[in-house]
């Protein structure tokens, strides 16, 4: 009997779960047609890539400024820790893409509308650029302006081959952390940014472990030199390509709720209300 009374608990609140998803997958899609809005969006992706950038090609640029003072270890687990702490501050705002390579494959997924998709990565690239010039105009043109381009002997299609993996990962970790089966909330940040640390660990002496166009197209921008930027955006297109096939292979097709509110974000104080309120219908307890 107990274990009977258990079970009904458990459905009862996973009812109540996927009613609040659905109720969050609605919001999100209202709150995201709102076009006063945008503006709010859009001046999230450029800061958010602005800072990733700054810190990204910033660590080429300190080591050199500072004779070797950078490990490689600091240098790529940065980008990671700047990934989870702007998911943390402005996620919801603009559902936190920071690469064209997330923004497509979200886009791909069902989860983020494509008319949309352009001015995104247009400001992500505005951003990475402007992160560049701004490393330029305090340090000057010191080590290449933490420029990508593959490791010593090693071929750009090896480097690309190895991107194309490496945001095969980071993509699905971005797409399954969103999904309504395995919505994890604020430790999708962790999981983020976890796996850039990660990535960079192993394989930044490769490729760099860009994972990003934008991340390599503001040095090739600022620096005049486009002769690698092919790997950095062949590689992680095709890889966020690949991992929604995975995604569709693993939860079948997108445009779920929460993968809808993470891809889009949410700023409507009134939608937050409604579903706080709603939160507490589900759970009295709530607060």
């Amino acid at each position: 009997m107990a274990d009977q009374q258990e079970t009904a608990e458990i459905r009862e609140r996973t009812v109540a779960s996927r009613g609040l998803l659905a109720v969050l997958g609605l919001a999100a899609v209202s709150d995201f047609e709102d076009a006063s809005l945008e503006w709010r969006r859009l001046f999230s992706e450029l800061f958010g890539t602005f800072l990733l950038v700054t810190v990204g090609a910033g660590a080429g640029v300190v080591d050199a400024v500072s004779h070797g003072e950078i490990s490689r270890a600091a240098a790529v687990v940065s980008p990671g820790v700047m990934v989870l702490a702007i998911i943390l501050f402005m996620g919801a705002v603009s559902g936190a893409h920071l690469n064209p390579a997330v923004t497509i494959s979200f886009t791909l997924r069902g989860d983020f509308p494509w008319r949309r998709a352009p001015g995104y990565i247009v400001v992500q690239l505005l951003g990475a650029t402007l992160a560049v010039l701004f490393l330029k105009g305090v340090f000057g043109v010191v080590g290449h302006l933490g420029q990508t381009v593959p490791g010593p002997h090693v071929h750009d299609w090896q480097a690309m081959l190895i991107e194309m993996v490496l945001t095969l990962g980071l993509v699905s970790t971005i797409l399954g952390t969103a999904s309504r089966a395995q919505n994890v909330g604020a430790l999708s940040a962790v999981a983020v940014g976890g796996y850039i640390a990660l990535a960079g660990l192993w394989s930044s002496p490769i490729s760099g472990a860009v994972m990003n166009p934008a991340r390599a197209f503001g040095p090739a921008l600022v620096l005049g030199d486009f002769s690698h930027f092919w790997v950095y955006l062949a590689g992680p297109l095709a890889g966020g390509v690949l991992a929604v096939g995975v995604a569709w292979i693993l939860r079948g097709r997108g445009g779920d709720p929460g993968g809808l509110a993470a891809a889009r974000g949410m700023l409507d104080a009134r939608v937050k209300e409604a579903l706080a309120a709603r939160v507490r219908e589900e759970d009295p307890g709530a607060h």
